[in-house]
């Protein structure tokens, strides 16, 4: 990793890994996933149309930081970064209704799937580079979690 000179070198890498806490030697992704609760809890506030907003934008900025951590820390999907994985528990719990039991649930489901890397999440992961690779996998496996949280929700709850 090359010595961050710039404020904004700081301020990139203290996002990108949630408050560092990314840089935990014990399950870096899960640690950094539970910054998405909070920001998940305010876009589900804000109503569809202003959280689906603040979601995209949420998502753009996730690429952008995820792009130039990257770069700071010299490798391509270091495991220190997390503002993947926070955007990543968003999209699984988007337009969900905000309970303690679809809180936990998105969060497992998007964690395995994140973890397990399933197709297409795999293919993803292995087959687009840059900021944009680094996201888009998490992306697919929120996705993935909604999915399922979906269906246990009109069978089971």
């Amino acid at each position: 990793m090359r010595q961050t000179k710039s404020t904004t070198d700081n301020i990139v890498l203290l996002l990108a890994t949630g408050t560092y806490l990314g840089n935990s030697r014990f399950a870096p992704g899960t640690l950094g996933t539970l910054w998405g609760v909070p920001l998940a809890y305010a876009i589900n506030k804000a109503g569809l149309a202003t959280g689906g907003g603040i979601l995209v934008v949420a998502i753009i900025l996730s690429i952008i930081l995820s792009s130039h951590a990257s770069i700071l820390i010299g490798k391509k999907d270091p495991g220190s970064v997390v503002a993947d994985e926070i955007v990543g528990y968003c999209v699984a719990i988007f337009a969900l209704p905000f309970t303690p039991v679809t809180v936990i649930l998105a969060f497992i489901l998007f964690r395995i799937f994140d973890i397990l890397k399933p197709f297409p999440v795999s293919y993803l992961d292995k087959h687009i580079g840059g900021g944009l690779g680094i996201v888009l996998d998490d992306l697919a496996a929120g996705v993935m979690a909604a999915i399922v949280l979906n269906i246990i929700m009109r069978i089971i709850l």
